[in-house]
């Protein structure tokens, strides 16, 4: 193992990072635009010092930890074999994870609320005041009924909470700092609500108002978040995006800097600013996921150079034209990082559906209809789009493993939107919008992309079936899908086919054949057969996991849907999904989770990115023995 060049790999991918954050701060003034609805701010923030002074500090510490990495190894030489390609690219992912969650510590940016209500007053839970890794909430009891309709009020509210006036309206009541005091008293509470004037720092829309404390981000929530970005999942822990007080706009744009970085791939990067030569093909070939049988390190290269040009024109085109549909700048860079990433971070709550329901109607239907287009792209492979894009669009047709794809998205959409009109789902009452919203959802889904623009949720449990078998399958190889790939999945269908003519053929010598041509490479039907294999084996070895260790409080009152929800988290996680089902669902996120598995999804999510192997191999102790 060759740990100088390894070092000096390390040092320039920090050096990288660093860099990258500095094109976040400028987001800190309000004056380049922000929110496309500017009243969900709130707030008049003219510049965030916390998120421009988390941000810089964070450069500077990845530039001090790079600059430690690189400089006393800098002139290290040698070749860069596979050993040392696989070392680089999981250290570079685990590195990537712990700088990218820099910003969000050092800024101050806020999870969620420290109280939870759910539907009465013995059903109030509060974050744990101290740093568990068992259990994160604690039930409160003895609330009596006007207490509780207080706080969950002001819970209700979000961190801004509400004035004196507000709750005298809403409660029919006019001792509300009577109730108020009383909730005070109590133990569990008094230390997470805030009266009127108690914070004398507080921003102005708030300092007079009743509130609830939110808590800040820990460094388990952080890289969770940096992770999710980094893999293209999507998966957020953040319960308000629309506050700049709770989450900086700054800190916004590098949360979908990470699904530009994570979608291009650090690897991708490495091979194309700085070039590795023959490395480039150890590099490329274990990163760049799904199957290949390019052996050739000057195409290796000329792929990553192919990739890079395909993907960032891609974005510069959604971005254009997401403005020109009424985004404004901020959230067209934003959006259009996180489609082409198949990442799907927004910058709204209500995920893309914010603009479907606050553009006027044809803008919001055109956004929809486009987004869906682009997400079909970023989970297509990437060399076959370049070759659609110059002119011979055949190749892209004719491509056994893109048919399946798109046989595979419009089968399941048919399904979705027949069920769910039989069966009266409420997205599904009208012919175009029903196929809009089924199309929609199976994309998002299927591409690992993740957006929502209504909750899917709540349809029938046949379609959330539909939609949680996608989950496994996802994009192209070479796309920036996540998942299984398509063409795993293709060719496990294949081989499955091959083994049951052989059980009663055994003589048969069984060729996996992709548009009736036997595939050169017939060792993919044993490397197909173990890598989905432990796909399933990570997928219950997770699920088990959560189910053992995961307190019941995290659901509430109600741990019913523990066994699904949780199985549809790790699911999400491992193949990059983001949303799952239940607790986790298209209006959920995972913030309620245990920090214990939260670092369970980090690994899960590093696993599905990096496609398991890259990973895995570093903690077995025979890789890093020098023979």
């Amino acid at each position: 193992m060759n740990f100088r060049l390894l070092s000096r790999l390390l040092g320039i991918l920090c050096l990288l990072i660093g860099s990258f954050m500095l094109l976040s701060l400028p987001w800190a003034s309000q004056r380049l635009g922000q929110h496309t609805d500017p009243s969900l701010a709130g707030i008049d923030v003219s510049f965030e010092t916390d998120g421009f002074y988390g941000l810089l500090l964070s450069a500077l510490i990845a530039w001090a930890v790079g600059g430690a990495l690189y400089f006393p190894t800098r002139k290290a030489k040698g070749k860069l074999f596979r050993k040392e390609a696989i070392a680089v690219v999981g250290l570079s992912w685990i590195l990537a994870t712990v700088l990218g969650a820099l910003p969000f510590v050092l800024s101050g940016t806020m999870r969620g609320p420290a109280i939870r209500t759910f539907d009465g007053p013995e059903q109030v839970m509060v974050v744990a005041p101290r740093l568990q890794f068992w259990n994160s909430w604690e039930p409160v009891e003895s609330l009596q009924k006007d207490e509780f309709a207080l706080l969950q009020s002001i819970a209700d509210a979000g961190a801004k909470g509400l004035s004196q006036s507000d709750l005298r309206e809403i409660l029919d009541t006019a001792d509300v700092d009577g109730l108020f005091d009383r909730l005070k008293e109590n133990p569990s509470l008094g230390q997470w609500l805030v009266a009127p004037g108690e914070e004398a720092d507080a921003p102005a829309d708030r300092t007079s108002n009743y509130r609830v404390k939110w808590f800040r981000m820990g460094m388990v929530d952080a890289m969770f978040e940096a992770q999710s970005g980094f893999s293209t999942t999507g998966a957020t822990v953040l319960c308000d995006l629309e506050d700049p007080m709770i989450v900086p706009h700054c800190i916004l744009f590098w949360r979908a800097s990470t699904h530009f970085l994570g979608g291009l791939g650090i690897i991708v990067l490495f091979v194309v600013l700085l070039g590795q030569g023959s490395a480039g093909k150890a590099l490329m070939r274990t990163e760049v996921p799904g199957p290949t049988q390019d052996n050739s390190s000057a195409k290796m290269q000329h792929s990553a150079w192919l990739f890079a040009a395909t993907y960032v024109g891609l974005v510069v085109v959604l971005a254009i034209i997401y403005k020109l549909l009424g985004m404004s700048f901020f959230d067209s860079l934003c959006h259009s990082f996180a489609t082409m990433a198949t990442g799907g971070f927004s910058t709204y709550n209500s995920s893309l559906g914010h603009f479907v329901n606050n553009l006027p109607g044809a803008s919001s239907i055109a956004i929809e209809y486009v987004t869906i287009l682009f997400m079909i792209l970023a989970g297509t492979n990437f060399v076959l789009l370049m070759f659609a894009l110059i002119g011979n669009p055949l190749k892209l047709i004719r491509d056994a493993e893109w048919r399946f794809y798109a046989g595979i998205i419009c089968v399941v959409t048919l399904l979705i939107c027949i069920f769910g009109a039989v069966l009266g789902d409420p997205d599904f009452d009208n012919t175009e919008p029903a196929f809009r919203n089924g199309l929609f959802q199976v994309v998002s889904i299927i591409t690992t992309t993740g957006y929502g623009t209504c909750d899917f949720d709540s349809w029938n449990h046949f379609s959330r079936g539909m939609i949680l078998a996608l989950m496994f399958v996802g994009g192209c190889a070479g796309s920036t899908g996540g998942g299984i790939k398509v063409i795993r999945v293709l060719l496990f269908v294949k081989i499955l086919g091959l083994e049951i003519e052989q059980a009663f053929r055994p003589k048969v010598v069984g060729l996996i054949r992709l548009a009736g041509k036997p595939l050169e490479d017939q060792s993919l039907r044993h490397t197909i057969l173990v890598y989905v294999g432990l796909v399933v084996a990570l997928f219950l070895a997770g699920w088990l996991f959560v189910l053992a260790t995961e307190p019941n409080e995290t659901w509430g009152f109600d741990s019913g849907n523990k066994l699904i929800d949780s199985s549809s988290a790790v699911i999400s996680t491992l193949n990059n999904i983001g949303p799952g089902l239940g607790n986790v669902g298209a209006t959920q996120n995972y913030s309620n989770y245990s920090s214990m598995n939260k670092v369970v999804f980090i690994w899960l999510m590093m696993l599905g990115r990096l496609e398991i192997f890259p990973i895995l191999v570093l903690f077995a102790p025979g890789f890093w023995r020098e023979h």
